[in-house]
């Protein structure tokens, strides 16, 4: 497509949707958001710009071939549960612990954050690779 218009807001619109979807993936944890919807939101602006300017320069711009964030994701997922599995627990059973960060104090963190991680990367993989492949097969 050549629309000025589309190529413009495609290049404005891509910082501000990926930091969007950062905000979205760190508040789901207690509120609505978290991995899908915030991995749902980060593929959109790579949606926007492979249509703006096509699949090969969307393609260049995510410098990571979508079916790498798929298995990243996947795994992990799967070390999120196995962490639980670790300690003598069921598979996918929180396991929380403290981060202490100088000036800021300590910092909770589990591994329900780790398992919305690669829930965020397999959205975002999928979702592009489909995009990717519509948008070649034209």
């Amino acid at each position: 497509m050549t629309s000025l218009i589309l190529r413009t807001t495609a290049r404005y619109l891509m910082p501000l949707l990926l930091i969007f979807s950062v905000f979205l993936f760190l508040r789901g944890h207690n509120q609505p958001g978290g991995g899908f919807a915030a991995g749902l939101v980060a593929a959109a602006p790579f949606a926007l710009y492979s249509i703006a300017f096509g699949a090969v320069k969307a393609r260049h711009v995510l410098q990571v071939r979508p079916r790498y964030l798929i298995v990243t994701g996947l795994l992990a997922s799967v070390v999120s549960g196995a962490i639980g599995m670790s300690v003598g627990k069921p598979f996918l059973t929180g396991i929380w612990g403290y981060l202490y960060l100088p000036g800021s104090g300590k910092l909770e963190i589990g591994t329900p954050i780790l398992f919305d991680l690669g829930v965020y990367l397999v959205v975002i993989g999928v979702s592009l690779s489909i995009i990717f492949a519509l948008e070649e097969a034209e």
